[in-house]
């Protein structure tokens, strides 16, 4: 999709053609070839450490394990590394975000105190979703939001108005089935987990909905939205 040849990018950094590239999602082959592995995997990272000291393997590094702390003054990221981190120029790179927790809450704070609302707020990354097309995983973050503030906990308490309106509300039409829906709704258990009401509903952290929501629509291209308001998320079909 963005036409670069990656074997050819990453050939054309050898000294005197000292790199030798080997194509392989078998970490028995890698043990083979080498003992010292370098683990650029960002979702799977710990588990194929495991796999590969398993293996033999002498020495095994995340990228995680570069820059989680300061070297001669350099920025770093103590949990992450250099995971999350975009190239700034050809001679340094951004690192993720970090004390991001506190930035969040000092936000909010300030928000409250000057318009005297209660606002949500989180530092988002990349989204939690794959495209269809091209199979493109979209979050080459360690994870969506590094900071959010304690009302996007969780998960989603939905029941799935589409399977009640076809089952036990089928006999009802018009106003009287939104109604009979409303009172459903209004009237949900604090917690669906194990409920059919809520089958067909996909579980997924309120900060990776969001996270996702965000970044579809900031985009990384020319859009160049810093700041994204999200309003009515948490409304329902029973809100008045």
């Amino acid at each position: 999709f963005t036409g670069v040849d990656y074997v050819k990018l990453y050939k054309d950094l050898a000294v005197n053609d000292n790199i030798e590239i080997y194509l392989t999602n078998n970490p028995e082959k890698i043990v083979e070839r080498c003992k010292e592995v370098l683990i650029a995997n960002i979702h799977d990272r710990e588990y194929l450490r495991d796999t590969f000291q398993r293996l033999g393997a002498k020495n095994v590094y995340t990228i995680g394990d570069i820059l989680n702390q300061s070297v001669d003054g350099s920025g770093f990221n103590e949990k992450y590394g250099l995971y999350g981190s975009n190239l700034a120029t050809e001679t340094s790179v951004k690192l993720f975000p970090r004390n991001s927790q506190d930035f969040v809450e000092n936000l909010q704070t300030k928000l409250k105190d000057k318009y005297n609302k209660d606002i949500e707020v989180m530092i988002y990354g990349d989204g939690a979703f794959k495209d269809p097309v091209g199979k493109i995983w979209e979050l080459a973050d360690p994870i969506v939001s590094p900071g959010y503030t304690k009302g996007l906990e969780g998960t989603p308490n939905e029941i799935k108005i589409k399977y009640i309106a076809d089952t036990e509300l089928s006999h009802l039409k018009g106003e009287e089935a939104s109604e009979a829906i409303r009172n459903k709704i209004s009237e949900k258990d604090s917690n669906l987990v194990g409920n059919q009401a809520s089958e067909g509903t996909t579980p997924r952290q309120i900060t990776d909905l969001l996270g996702s929501l965000a970044d579809l629509t900031s985009g990384s291209g020319d859009k160049g939205t810093p700041i994204v308001l999200i309003q009515g998320y948490f409304d329902n079909y029973a809100t008045e």
